[in-house]
């Protein structure tokens, strides 16, 4: 491999140095990156408008607090990166430093270098990395403009799934609870399909009153009943060459289903008030948040339309089925919106983080994005909490029966706490609680907590 293919393949991490003391300016190597070196905040702002960078390191030494609102401005205006700090024992005694590097970093490093801190640095730096990802628009762990965001198994299962059936031209079931996101998946599926470039159409099969759900479906020509004044075309015939997606096809009157099952089997419609049989060719994508087998049983279903929707089944998971993702999706969604907020908003405290994560989420995806959304707007300080969220009542409680309970209801929350604060960095978790890395995953492994994955850096 040529020296040109391997800087290419290198990360690039922005390398700001900042010391009062010239004549001691140590420079730390940085190997496997490539590293781009500043000396001031203005040369930093240069190279990130000009370069993409998920990480930053920042060599700060300095505690005065014109440089500390300085460095707070870099970091607030590039929230998308990850900010590392190598600092020294001196500055870590100043209370306004070590709340700077609190509220608006993702971890630091103490100077002077031993070789077991230099490894961590390069260990920390790999893992800032690969949180910076998990936001980016990588066909991995975001899809879909960006309320698809997730980087737990059961969605890596899921965008694995998506692709696969976008491949084909199949009837698609998407089922899940409401605010699972099954619109965004059904958009997914189509913009990965053949079917790309030409329309999707979306209807809300639960929204339209009954009296119009064939006229909106199949459309109807002029003068079809009082007040057709001109012809119409159905969605299902502005879909063609497309894709149709019934959305909560579970409402969809019994009557109409019939209609329904007619085109699915021979890719016809008749608009009301013709005779005319039009072919159309468009595939169809349906969602339900009911159980539709039940349906079928109660009379309120057609079995054999059932079998047309579902050729292909999707299920996205709810949210609170989704391990380790609240958080990443907050942080997520608190970038995406932190501008209605005031400016001096940096994030979630740790006691936020915390009610989410034990918070049930019934109205799934949907209910996270309005709670921080509101959070932010209401938030009076630096940080937004529980009450900000609406969650200081709504945390999850467990009885406790006896002394052992109490003991393991207190590991549970302090691993949970310590792997949440140090954004799922086992190595600082297990330093944090004072036990070793062995011990903290044989603890995690006894409650069934599932917080143990790590990112993989690519």
């Amino acid at each position: 491999m040529s020296t040109q293919q391997m800087e290419s393949r290198l990360r690039p991490v922005l390398y700001i140095i900042i010391q009062n003391n010239k004549d001691a300016e140590q420079v730390i190597s940085i190997p496997g990156w490539d590293v781009k070196e500043v000396r001031s905040i203005e040369s930093a702002q240069a190279c990130i408008a000009t370069q993409q960078y998920d990480v930053g390191l920042i060599q700060l030494e300095e505690t005065s607090g014109k440089m500390l609102q300085a460095m707070e401005t870099l970091i607030t205006q590039h929230r998308a990166i990850e900010w590392v700090v190598l600092t020294n024992e001196a500055c870590l005694q100043q209370t306004p430093f070590c709340k700077f590097i609190r509220e608006t970093c993702y971890d630091y490093v103490t100077l002077p270098l031993s070789d077991s801190e230099y490894t961590r640095l390069l260990f920390t730096l790999g893992h800032a990395y690969g949180m910076a990802r998990l936001t980016q628009d990588d066909g991995e762990s975001t899809d879909d403009e960006y309320e698809m965001v997730g980087c737990s198994p059961s969605m890596m299962k899921l965008f694995g799934a998506i692709r696969r059936v976008a491949s084909v031209d199949a009837s698609v079931l998407i089922c899940g609870e409401s605010g699972t996101g099954k619109e965004l998946i059904a958009h997914a599926i189509h913009e990965r399909s053949s079917r790309a470039s030409m329309p999707f159409v979306a209807v809300n099969c639960g929204a339209i009153p009954e009296n119009l759900i064939q006229s909106e479906l199949f459309g109807y020509e002029k003068g079809a009943f009082t007040g057709a004044n001109k012809q119409k075309l159905g969605q299902i015939e502005v879909a063609s060459g497309g894709t149709l997606f019934l959305d909560e096809v579970g409402d969809l009157p019994y009557d109409m289903q019939v209609n329904l099952l007619r085109f699915l089997q021979e890719q016809v419609i008749q608009r009301l008030g013709g005779n005319e049989e039009i072919c159309v060719d468009v595939r169809v994508l349906a969602a339900t948040n009911i159980d539709l087998d039940a349906a079928v049983k109660q009379g309120r279903f057609r079995e054999d339309l059932l079998y047309r929707l579902n050729v292909l089944q999707l299920s996205p998971p709810a949210l609170r089925d989704r391990e380790g993702d609240i958080e990443v999706m907050a942080r997520f969604f608190f970038d995406r919106f932190v501008s209605e907020g005031q400016a001096r908003l940096k994030g979630f405290s740790q006691q936020a983080l915390l009610a989410m994560q034990q918070y049930s989420w019934p109205g799934n995806v949907r209910e996270l994005i309005n709670r921080v959304r509101r959070a932010i707007v209401m938030c009076d300080g630096r940080l937004i909490t529980p009450e900000d969220l609406g969650l200081a009542d709504g945390v999850a409680t467990e009885v406790i029966t006896s002394l052992e309970d109490a003991r393991e209801l207190a590991e549970k929350e302090a691993i949970t706490h310590a792997v949440q604060y140090c954004r799922h960095n086992m190595t600082q978790s297990a330093k944090l609680l004072g036990v070793s890395r062995v011990t903290l995953y044989r603890m995690m492994e006894k409650y069934s907590l599932g917080l143990s994955m790590e990112t993989s850096v690519k």
